[in-house]
């Protein structure tokens, strides 16, 4: 997706799924009163999530990852085969760790605590737009932490694809820039692209360069799993 900079031209829209109203209508209030940003649908549950999806074609789905009839992981599932599909972000309290890793591993863009800020709500559906992953730190340590025991590439496995798995953390990490590897532990702690770029002061197309520069060369398949590698390599506190 072409990255484009908040405006009325090219509104980012974003389709809200939770059961519970009261959340509803606060992200709601939130993201109407957000530059850039539209509200284009609403659902109470998963399937109607699906199907509001597929009549209005949103850039971004934020769902609840857990709801009646159809539950976030399968709404997950079934939105990311729409064409074209939005980017999902799951909507999340403490203490569903183990469905988010299982929420990222199906292909959600990120996931982001319902108790997060109104600023922090629209600097990640505006990163989620763009393909950016948002990783909540509030629970980032701790989604690593259950996919640790490898780089978490095949659920179950606790390996990752690709020739470069067998090898040690810091043997993976070897074949990095300097500036590589700042970005790799910023990218650990859950930070978005424009939030690595303003930390060390670079572009937001550079940050993008730098990533893909560390999913190649460290035969990893997501954001997510470089993060583990980072904790791995002793990058990340």
């Amino acid at each position: 997706m072409t990255e484009l900079p908040p405006s009325d031209d090219h509104p980012v829209r974003v389709l809200l799924a939770d059961d519970e109203e009261m959340i509803r209508h606060g992200v709601r209030l939130i993201l109407r009163h957000a530059d850039g940003i539209e509200v284009v649908g609403e659902a109470r549950n998963g399937e109607e999530a699906v199907r509001v999806a597929a009549e209005t074609c949103p850039d971004v789905a934020l769902i609840d990852i857990r709801m009646p009839v159809l539950d976030g992981l399968a709404t997950v599932e079934r939105l990311l085969a729409l064409r074209p599909r939005p980017q999902v972000v799951m909507l999340t309290t403490f203490g569903d760790e183990e469905n988010v890793t299982r929420a990222l591993r199906s292909g959600a863009t990120g996931f982001l605590l319902k108790d997060e800020g109104p600023q922090e709500l629209i600097s990640a559906v505006r990163a989620a737009a763009t393909g950016d992953a948002v990783l909540s730190p509030g629970v980032t340590g701790t989604v690593i932490a259950r996919m640790l025991g490898g780089v978490a590439g095949t659920p179950g496995t606790g390996k990752a694809s690709g020739a470069a798995s067998d090898a040690s953390p810091e043997r993976r990490l070897a074949a990095l820039t300097g500036r590589e590897r700042d970005v790799l532990a910023l990218l650990g702690r859950g930070l978005a692209n424009g939030e690595i770029g303003q930390e060390l002061n670079i572009g937001l197309g550079t940050v993008k360069t730098h990533v893909s520069a560390i999913l190649e060369k460290t035969d990893t398949d997501s954001r997510v799993q470089a993060a583990v590698l980072a904790y791995r390599a002793g990058l990340l506190s």
